[in-house]
């Protein structure tokens, strides 16, 4: 008898995966197609056409049969996690009506007058109506009736990009709970749309009927159709099962089911989170975002450029690195990992404060980037280990807000996404927070968290206990070095923590003359 595969498709900003893992975690096939993540038509938008995301997960489920020994008939069901708070209009017919607005777009919508009847005398009261006015300006569905209104108007269906996605694969409107992470009127704390009286319903034009059905992580979505199974190389009618959003599985993939595990992830969004059965608030009214384990919650603080600022500094500064790996034919992460071994520990007094992007609450509308402590010995090198210093004391920071909102110390840091490849990113982490820093077993941990929920919906494994237990598992660990967590912990604690309230007067200033950040 053949053992049972699981197609986990990871649909992420910067490429789509088509994944095989085995009931033990194991993967045993991957196809990965790279895609632009978005064009640009105007400064801060950021667009991308619906198909392109369909076309290329074909293309890397074309890519992974051509590089695996396993078979199409081997497969007992399909999975999806794909990249959060992307959404797309759709009419009566399932046609997309404009280009998905990708997360990464910066464009805002008009605030026009206060929110009315109880909830405006509420947030006013409660000195909260510039939090709620941030939520209308980013809600892409305001922008889109302002400035769109036949599109919106002709709009019958408004979905993430993961109901778009499942739409495609079982012509079914439905998707996971815990893929419900944007500008959308959901409920955090039950895991439902929001109640008639919510006043998420009042602050965009979403109305109950445009959204998807929901259904929790391990439930059934539908069945492949002909087309899908012919574009996914697959056999029709088999089980499409709910995943998550991304970051929420790559934290199930990396193990982690309790609150003392911080699940790290260095991704092109950079996240510290823990898994809880109850409602915290990292951040007051900052509501935790549904884990991929059913019914539970992942309280999450996030820095919002990440891993996007590591990019943005080999784009701009690397390409000797990028071109030396070519020629060498290794990967350029290994020469950049030399970079930052070549500058000692707090990077000569160089400290960065990743604020790239600005925040709703902690950091606020007016937050901005800065590098302070520059001299004539400071180089490129010391900038890139400054960066990976300045998000691991961010990380570090949210922390200790988690913990403080939860009241459970976090013991162990589960790390996974892009950044989690270099050895030196991992050192500096255990150095920075004083705990051991661990790299799960397989670097595919989205893809790997959303085959655990499938393993369990397909009763391949009884429970999710049971399916975390077998399919994930620690790989390397790196342990602090006492001298080096002793300068990090002063660095930190003496300047890091200081930086923002004492710049924050100033990035307000620069808001008001120059009206950026928006």
């Amino acid at each position: 008898m053949t053992e049972p595969l699981i197609l986990a498709i990871d649909n992420g900003t910067q490429s789509i995966r088509a994944l095989l893992f085995d009931t033990r975690g194991n993967l045993v096939g991957k196809g990965k197609q790279e895609i632009e993540p978005y064009f640009s038509d105007q400064p801060g938008w950021a667009e991308q056409h619906p198909e392109y995301f369909w076309d290329n997960l074909g293309k890397a489920c074309d890519i992974l049969w051509q590089n695996t020994t396993a078979r199409p008939e081997q497969i007992a069901g399909v999975t999806l996690t794909t990249q959060r708070g992307t959404v797309i209009n759709l009419d009566e017919h399932g046609e997309p009506l404009r280009p998905a607005i990708i997360w990464l777009d910066q464009r805002h919508a008009r605030v026009d007058g206060r929110l009315k009847g109880p909830w405006g005398w509420l947030f006013r009261l409660a000195r909260l109506e510039d939090t709620v006015d941030r939520f209308r300006e980013k809600a892409q569905a305001n922008w889109i009736a302002q400035n769109q209104p036949d599109i919106w108007e002709k709009t019958r269906h408004f979905l993430l990009l993961s109901g778009y996605l499942n739409y495609r694969l079982t012509g079914q409107f439905r998707d996971s709970t815990g893929s419900q992470v944007g500008y959308l009127p959901f409920d955090y704390k039950r895991h439902q749309w929001a109640g008639a009286r919510d006043f998420k319903w009042q602050a965009i034009p979403v109305k109950r009927h445009m959204l998807p059905e929901l259904v929790s992580p391990g439930s059934v979505i539908g069945h492949l159709t002909q087309d899908a199974a012919v574009h996914l190389g697959l056999p029709a009618g088999l089980p499409v099962i709910a995943a998550a959003s991304d970051k929420a599985c790559e934290i199930l993939g990396s193990g982690g089911l309790t609150p003392d595990i911080g699940c790290m992830s260095y991704g092109t969004t950079a996240t510290i989170n823990t898994t809880s059965h109850r409602y915290i608030e990292p951040v007051r009214l900052m509501p935790p975002y549904p884990a991929a384990l059913p019914g539970f919650f992942s309280t999450e603080v996030m820095i919002y450029r990440g891993f996007w600022m590591v990019s943005w500094f080999k784009r701009e500064f690397g390409l000797r690195e990028q071109a030396l790996a070519e020629r060498q034919g290794v990967e350029p992460e290994a020469l950049f990992d030399e970079l930052v071994r070549a500058v000692p520990p707090g990077s000569m007094g160089l400290m960065l404060q990743p604020y790239w992007s600005p925040g709703v609450r902690q950091p606020g509308p007016e937050a901005k980037g800065a590098i302070i402590g520059f001299g004539d010995v400071h180089t490129r090198a010391h900038i890139y280990r400054a960066i990976l210093e300045g998000l691991a004391y961010a990380l570090r920071e949210g922390k200790e807000k988690i913990e403080k909102r939860s009241g459970v110390a976090i013991r162990r840091l589960r790390v996974a996404g892009g950044g989690s490849q270099s050895d030196a990113a991992m050192q500096l982490t255990a150095d920075v927070f004083g705990l051991p820093a661990e790299r799960p077993h397989t670097y595919e941990t989205s893809g790997l968290g959303a085959a655990i929920d499938a393993a369990v919906g397909l009763g391949l494994h009884p429970d999710f206990e049971t399916a975390v237990a077998a399919m994930t598992r620690v790989g390397d660990v790196f342990h602090p070095q006492p001298d080096t967590q002793a300068l990090y912990q002063r660095l930190y604690s003496e300047v890091y923590i200081r930086m923002y309230p004492r710049l924050q007067p100033l990035y307000r200033k620069i808001r008001d003359i120059t009206g950026y950040p928006r």
